[in-house]
């Protein structure tokens, strides 16, 4: 058996684990060097917080147990087509590869697929249902990112 398929085995498993515990068909294995470094499971029925993917469960945890933010390097396997939430962070947190068993597809009959909200996403800036508007505000005082470059070259 392959790595890849052994690993998302492995997330297809937690994800069945965590529907006979109450919650939503989603695991995360992430791994480095062949290496499983965290897992994760959708915690969503169970902490009431729409940001806890499996994915960002794995993501959440490696960081900890790294002691960094940065995950280059890593490969995420899920049981499910990652959203768009859970790519992002992918991409904010340097991991490139990902590796996903169910897609989209097999998940819109059972209203688990995230497709229209890459359909959103993909959407010009001003014609999204979401308005995003830039108020430049600036208050006296230190400049706010100035701040934060001057307090992280320390």
């Amino acid at each position: 058996m392959s790595s890849a398929r052994r690993f998302l085995c492995e997330a297809i498993e937690l994800a069945r684990d965590n529907v006979r515990n109450g919650g939503r068909p989603f695991g995360a294995v992430l791994v480095r060097d062949g290496k499983v470094v965290a897992i994760g499971v959708n915690e969503i029925a169970a902490t009431g917080d729409p940001t806890t993917h499996a994915e960002l469960q794995a993501i959440r945890a490696a960081s900890r147990m790294l002691g960094t933010p940065r995950l280059d390097g890593c490969v995420i396997y899920a049981s499910g087509h990652p959203c768009p939430m859970c790519l992002a962070a992918m991409h904010l947190t340097g991991i490139r590869d990902v590796a996903y068993a169910y897609s989209n597809e097999d998940g819109e009959r059972y209203g688990l697929s995230t497709a229209a909200i890459y359909a959103e996403m993909a959407r010009p800036l001003a014609a999204r249902s979401l308005k995003a508007i830039h108020v430049p505000v600036r208050i006296e005082g230190e400049d706010l990112y100035d701040m934060w470059k001057a307090h992280s070259e320390m």
